[in-house]
Parts: C-alpha cells; structure tokens; sequence
C-alpha cells in the first residue's frame, strides 16, 4: 500500500485502492475454485498434497510479484545524518490527534468482528448443514463474489467525500450483520441456500467496509511527522493485528464453549452441534454494533475538516498510473 501510494498521485490514488483490492479479490476467488475442483474428490492425502502444491505455488507467485517493484535510489551521505524523529512519539502523535485514532479503532474492532467467522463458516456447513468438502471450499468464491459487489457500491458512494465513506461503513456493517443473521437461521429453518446468501452479504460487507476504511486512511491530512507510509501502515497493521486476533478467537471460543457443553447441564444446547457456532456468530453482531458506536467520533472529525481528492470524485479503474 506504501508502494502504491508513493507511485499515485492524490488524483489517481482511489483508482489505485480500486486496482489492488480487485487483484487481490480475483486471485481469492481463482484460488478458492481451483482448491473446490482439486477437492472435489475428497481424501486425506489429497488435502494434504494440495496444501503442499499451494505452499509451493505461493512461493513462486511471490517471488514473480516482488521482482524489480523497487529501484534503488542512490541516497545523499546528508540524508543519513538527519535525525528523525522517534517513531513511538510520531505514532502516539498521529493517533492521539486528528482521526488517526478513532479510525483505527473503527478499522480494528470492524475487522475483528468480521473475520471470527473466518474459520468457523467451512466447519459449520460440513458439521451443521452435512455439506461436502467441495461446496464448502467455494463458499470462498461466493465471498469474493460479494466483495466484489461492495467495491461496486464503494464505487457510487464514495463519489461524496466527506459522508460517502462513513454512509459506506454504516451500509457495510448492516449487510454484514444481515448476512451472519442468514447464516444463523440456514439451520434451524434447514434451508442451505441461506447459508451461502449469508456467506454474500458477508463478503458484500466485509469487502465495502476494508475499501471505505483504507479510502479515509489515503485521505486524512497527514503532517509533516505523520506521513502517508506512516497512516497506511498503522492502518494495515490495524486490520492484520484484528484479522489474525479474530480467527484465532473465533476458533478458540468455538471449541471452549463445545468443552463447556460437552459435560454440562445444559443438555439441549450440548446437542445441537451448531450452538457453539452460533455463540461466535453472536459475539460478531454485537461487536459489529459496538463498532457503529466507534464510527461516531470519527465521522464528526470528518465532518469538520477538509478531506484530500475533492475535485476526483471518481472511484474506478480510469486513469491508473503505469
């Protein structure tokens, strides 16, 4: 992103968001279909050797995709003896004044409370719904699918500047909330094609909420301490930090809350396989209302500054730099 930003310019800079989340979301959905197929004969020993191949497969892509990104650039003996500031002290500044902040505990909390389910949507199809491996693995191809559709929305919204990004989130955290309900519902109503409706909405937000996040991180006045780098890196390391946090917990409640159950008294829940899904799936609801709650302070600071790329009020992919 870092990259990206120092190649944009302040015009082209949301053509540029549009680029890499569209690759990045073509190269999900390519890969989760070609795991589907590979799959779709299921057996141990093909797991494991199409984890193996995709390990190999990665290694070799990055490789490809790192080569030549950065010139070296001959460096003044005086640019060295410059001292700079404490990066602790500047990211304390950036976070303690303006939006930095508030968006970043927006960008944390909205990330966390989509991506518990992560781990948990596959199992729950295969244990709850008795989907095979094969359906499950393409629940991936229809989030991509979603999230597609998010950044086809982002692309109207985020024509407005100042409200298009915060009306956004709003629509990305309902959709999102929409979707965990569809999930939840697909088995006591024993209708699968809920299940896969919800894995939409929740790609749809998920997908909406990371384009209109990283859209307010590019656009924040930034000063002369607090670069740009400085604001897309605590941005990505934001939503890395909840991601990474937010898979795990969503495992590891799942499992504690089925030890719970399994020697309990509580006899009904402990037999209904899906309930220690439907408590992580709950705790994302309301960790998603938690996160409206968040956008309040940030949506005021937006409101009362002067936001960069007022006069692009295109969001696309016209006018990419080469």
């Amino acid at each position: 992103l870092a990259l990206a930003a120092d190649r944009a310019s302040d015009k082209t800079r949301p053509q540029v968001v549009a680029l890499l989340y569209v690759m990045f979301l073509v190269g999900m959905g390519l890969a989760a279909l070609t795991f589907g197929f590979l799959l779709a004969d299921f057996t141990k020993l093909k797991l494991i050797q199409v984890v193996q191949g995709a390990a190999v497969v990665t290694l070799l892509l990055n490789i490809i995709a790192l080569w030549k990104q950065e010139k070296l650039l001959p460096t003044p003996k005086k640019d060295f003896e410059k001292k700079g500031e404490d990066f602790l002290s500047t990211l304390g500044l950036f976070i303690k004044t303006g939006g930095g902040g508030s968006l970043l505990l927006v960008v944390f909390f909205g990330t966390l409370a989509l991506s518990m389910q992560d781990i948990l949507l596959e199992p729950y199809g295969g244990e709850v719904l008795k989907l095979s491996v094969s359906a499950t693995t393409n629940l991936t191809a229809l989030w991509v699918f979603g999230a597609l559709l998010g950044l086809i929305i982002a692309a109207s919204l985020l024509k407005e500047k100042r409200r298009g990004p915060i009306k956004a989130i709003v629509l990305a955290i309902f959709v999102a909330i929409i979707g965990f309900c569809c999930v939840i519902l697909s088995d006591p109503m024993n209708i699968v094609l809920l299940y896969f409706i919800g894995a939409v909405f929740i790609g749809l937000g998920t997908g909406l909420f990371a384009v209109a996040t990283l859209i307010i991180a590019m656009t924040l006045p930034i000063s002369k301490r607090a670069g740009r780098g400085l604001v897309l890196g605590s941005w990505g390391a934001a939503q890395a930090t909840a991601a990474g946090l937010g898979i795990g917990l969503g495992g590891i409640l799942n499992d504690i809350t089925r030890l719970l159950l399994s020697g309990g008294d509580l006899v009904l829940a402990s037999e209904n396989p899906a309930f220690s899904y439907l408590v992580v799936y709950h705790l994302e609801i309301l960790l998603l209302f938690f996160t409206l709650v968040l956008l309040g302070p940030l949506s005021q600071y937006l409101s009362s500054i002067k936001l960069e790329n007022k006069d692009n009020n295109r969001f696309g992919f016209s006018e990419i730099p080469t």
